[in-house]
């Protein structure tokens, strides 16, 4: 003989059905949450190694643009090209 009769238990198991699908749903939702969380916190880090990529490669044109090239220090120096 079972514990509860056939007819009362019905109620019982959807009970339990009803609170696994929710805690499903409530897992999901967590974790859309930290989905969200983590692609705003990637495409900030994107976003800062692009700032950081810009600012090294503006860096790089002014230090191209301060040195000036060998064949004007050569001149400068007053020296000149070997000729052959």
């Amino acid at each position: 003989m079972p514990a509860l009769p056939l007819d009362e238990a019905g109620k019982y198991v959807a009970g339990a059905y009803v609170v696994f699908v929710a805690m499903i749903l409530i897992y999901v939702v967590i974790m859309a949450i930290r989905l969200q969380r983590i692609e705003r916190e990637v495409a900030e880090l994107d976003e800062l190694a692009a700032r950081k990529e810009r600012e090294e490669s503006d860096h790089r044109e002014e230090d191209d643009l301060e040195r000036p090239d060998a064949a004007r220090l050569s001149q400068d120096a007053g020296l000149e090209a070997p000729r052959r």
